[in-house]
């Protein structure tokens, strides 16, 4: 039985001579279950409980509250309007109560721990593989567990608590109350392609000439879009040029090196490439001079794990140009 307890303002009947009965977190924990699911036996099932037991903790809130919460129609448990107003309340109470466990849990941990990332497909080239090879060499206790994907199926992720931060294009994320957005970089964007390409050595590469190769990139948001239709005309929208186009920048990469096409993206995802003499920044008239912002994506007023500044720590180091 879990020794914290919290109050439900205004919902106990109990006159000021009464005293008030602290309301046990596992109740209302119980009765959020019935309410999702609608049914005893399927919120039993999901609490490893049995349904008298089930049953008894729903009477012991009710009895708390001083009210009915569910009412039987039919085959179902439907609330009232008191289970209603209740349901919304326990939610706060019971997520705040599970945050004060995991911070308690977090400070046992701080030598250890799991690292949950999400990475978007720019951080992901950047970052994945010596992100890995730096906590295996020096941090072997930690588990860090990295996803790929689409950045708004990351954010939900994010928001069921089964990632701890994403490291994410910027304009990908709308602004919400729930999220803390931390820019970290802003990294130029460039037009890369094999060292043995037909332009590798021209002096002024147009957008024509890029065209008569297949373009390479990864979904771009609508500000980049936008920003490359000014540079060089509506011609340029990638929903027309691109013809190869995927999340993992490092597969795009990869063909890029063996093909003569090119590769629309941050130019730092190339690095290792550019260094090794293997592949190329074409020079274009006019320059490109796009950015791709990133930033480190957390829920608001959620703890954080101790282990988890070596990730930020990590990232300032890398994502540079």
């Amino acid at each position: 039985m879990c020794p914290m307890h919290y109050f439900l303002d205004n919902h106990s009947q109990t006159s000021s001579s009464e005293p008030t009965n602290p309301m046990n977190i596992r109740h209302l924990e119980h009765f959020l279950a019935v309410a999702e699911t609608g049914s005893f036996s399927r919120a039993a099932e999901r609490l490893h409980l049995t349904q008298s037991a089930l049953s008894r903790s729903i009477q012991a809130l009710e009895t708390e509250v001083d009210g009915r919460l569910l009412d039987r129609v039919g085959k179902r448990n439907e609330l009232t309007p008191l289970g209603r107003h209740v349901v919304e309340r326990a939610r706060r109470i019971v997520l705040e109560a599970s945050e004060v466990r995991r911070s308690a849990e977090l400070l046992r941990k701080a030598d250890g721990g799991v690292m949950r990332i999400g990475l978007g497909s720019g951080p992901g080239a950047i970052l994945m593989t010596p992100l890995m090879c730096h906590m295996a060499q020096n941090h072997p206790r930690v588990r860090v567990n990295i996803t790929r994907g689409p950045t708004e199926l990351q954010l939900v992720q994010l928001r069921a608590r089964q990632l701890d931060a994403l490291v994410v294009d910027e304009r990908r994320v709308a602004p919400n109350d729930d999220l803390h957005i931390e820019p970290v970089a802003e990294m130029a964007a460039a037009w890369i392609a094999r060292a043995s390409h037909p332009l590798a050595h021209q002096a002024a590469v147009t957008l024509a000439n890029l065209l008569d190769y297949p373009i390479a990139t990864t979904p771009l948001s609508d500000e980049v879009v936008r920003l490359l239709v000014e540079r060089y005309g509506p011609e340029a929208n990638p929903t027309r040029i691109a013809t190869l186009q995927c999340d993992d920048v490092g597969g795009l990469i990869d063909v890029v090196s063996r093909t003569n096409a090119i590769f629309l993206g941050v130019r730092a995802a190339a690095r290792e490439g550019i260094e090794a003499g293997s592949l190329c920044e074409l020079q274009t008239r006019p320059a490109l001079r796009t950015t791709a912002r990133y930033a480190y994506v957390s829920l608001a007023g959620r703890s954080e794990a101790p282990v988890m500044s070596l990730l930020r720590e990590f990232v300032a180091q890398r994502m540079v140009d």
